[in-house]
């Protein structure tokens, strides 16, 4: 009879307890999720992508196109109910957690894989990324798993099928996020600077997983090229710098810093800050492991502090990076790093974090179950559902509804809410007075598909501003007014002016050269 020993049984030990703590946080999860459905509506980013869902794509005005392959697939499975495309996030955020585990089970052992998922857990941004369904949800999932997958390949570098999964990897997350391009360039990295990896720069299969997962792309640029390369376009708007006085680059410095420190909780930003120090400062006595993931997260992270002097970048452009570091900074707390961590930063890391995050679930359920989800902050997320209802009714009155299309104005949010909440899902167009594409709208066919048709208006607004805009007036034949939608929201409300344009007589197309002159969403 074999005898276990104590290291098997510890790590045994700890691998249940990481089992019953997913189990825990995924059934309280489901709970916040049912709530969030009940008492809050899509974001407008996750309507606009369920949108582009309507009509798969190799790409789309912002972003390549697996969120909208993705969101295609969630409403033809849940026959385009909120709840899947909430279910979603929850899913892809809990798989991405046991990846993140399980890199720290191969690269160290059981107590700091346990570690390193709870502090991943007690993060406000890890609460977000399962609750709401955005680019980043698949492409942390690849990435996540991408590093596994390297790391696997790298121990046994002449196994082809790791290196064609990992190719696989690569291209998908390529599809997700433009950022997954940057992941080939880590394992280089590593690849040079590891002596025990060197040789791999000489294995053919690491060049094949590469350019065959970077092949996934050609797709995209394909598309781009048939559309101006408005995604190009787009994303260099992102990096256009400002000139700013010298307190104001002061204040949005440290607001970048800020919104990190938040989302990743204080004393675990900080942490993971000192734990990379630690791994730069003793980077000749790193164990391959930590080697690795100090390539992983280091590069990349100070790239971002360097283009933070610079401009303001979004909190969640970096996360990819984040996930390396939180193995990382584990390991340091664990003492696994030639320098050892004082124990106060675990304990404190813990406490803090969990403080907050339980005040996050506390605060979502007080505001979705009282008065206060009445707030005017709130007012993005609700009353969307209400505003698609009322809209459709009006569009059952018109006269001839097989011959009327919808058309908002204003925001992209708008057409995508509406399309989304009006029960029978119509195809909404917006209007969009530059005459020059802002988002995906743009991008598709425009109501000049629609000669002869009567057009239902829905103007943000509960003003006369439709009737008075000449540039609408003159396309049709006649526009009236229909009613207005009014949807009170505790402090505020949402407000539509519906018209009725009969006989739509013309209507100018946006074509592709102007694409170039686009601004960013």
């Amino acid at each position: 009879m074999a005898v276990i020993s104590a290291p098997d049984s510890e790590s045994a030990l700890w691998l249940k307890r990481f089992w019953w703590l997913l189990a825990a946080v995924f059934i309280v999860r489901v709970g916040v999720t049912l709530l969030f459905v009940h008492g809050a509506d899509l974001a407008g980013d996750e309507a606009y992508y369920w949108d582009w869902g309507r009509r798969p794509d190799w790409g789309y005005y912002s972003k390549p196109p697996m969120i909208g392959w993705m969101m295609g697939a969630i409403g033809w499975l849940t026959g385009n109910a909120e709840w899947g495309i909430r279910f979603a996030s929850l899913l892809l955020g809990t798989f991405t957690l046991f990846i993140v585990h399980r890199i720290a089970l191969v690269l160290f052992d059981a107590r700091t894989a346990f570690l390193t998922a709870l502090l991943v857990l007690l993060t406000i941004a890890n609460a977000g990324l399962n609750l709401l369904l955005t680019i980043d949800a698949p492409l942390l999932l690849c990435w996540t798993l991408g590093l596994l997958l390297f790391w696997f390949a790298a121990q046994k570098p002449t196994c082809n099928t790791r290196w064609l999964a990992l190719a696989l990897i690569i291209g998908i997350g390529t599809l997700s996020k433009q950022m997954m391009l940057a992941f080939p360039v880590l394992m280089l990295a590593f690849a040079a600077v590891s002596r025990e990896d060197r040789e791999l720069l000489k294995n053919w299969r690491m060049w094949a997983a590469i350019l065959l997962g970077m092949a996934f792309i050609i797709p995209v640029l394909k598309w781009n090229q048939e559309h101006a390369w408005i995604t190009l376009e787009h994303t260099k708007h992102h990096f256009d710098g400002e000139t700013r006085s010298f307190g104001k680059w002061i204040s949005r410095t440290l607001e970048n810093v800020g919104l990190q420190a938040l989302i990743y909780t204080p004393v675990t930003f900080v942490a993971l800050v000192v734990a990379m120090r630690v791994a730069v400062r003793e980077r000749k006595r790193l164990s391959r492991a930590a080697l690795f993931l100090h390539i992983a997260c280091v590069p990349g992270l100070v790239l971002f502090a360097l283009l933070a002097l610079r401009q303001r970048i979004n909190p969640n452009w970096p996360a990819a990076f984040f996930v390396p570091a939180f193995v990382l900074a584990a390991a340091w707390m664990r003492g696994l790093l030639p320098s050892s961590a004082n124990p106060g930063w675990q304990r404190w890391s813990l406490r803090i974090g969990g403080a907050l995050v339980l005040l996050v679930h506390i605060g979502l359920v007080l505001v979705f179950t009282t008065d206060l989800k009445g707030l005017k902050k709130l007012a993005d997320i609700r009353g969307w559902r209400e505003a698609g209802i009322e809209a459709q009714k009006f569009l059952d009155q018109v006269p001839q509804p097989q011959k009327t299309f919808v058309m908002a104005m204003g925001h992209r949010y708008h057409a995508a809410q509406m399309a989304f909440y009006m029960p029978s899902h119509p195809r909404l167009y917006r209007w969009e007075p530059s005459g020059t594409p802002q988002s995906q709208y743009e991008i598709w066919p425009g109501p000049e598909e629609r000669i002869g048709y009567d057009a239902l208006i829905l103007e943000p607004s509960a003003g006369e501003g439709m009737l008075l805009s000449p540039d609408m007036v003159a396309v049709f034949e006649k526009v009236e007014r229909m009613g207005t939608i009014r949807i009170p929201l505790g402090q505020t409300q949402r407000e539509f002016a519906v018209y009725l344009g009969r006989n739509l007589r013309t209507w100018k197309a946006v074509t592709q050269a102007q694409a170039k002159m686009t601004k960013p969403e």
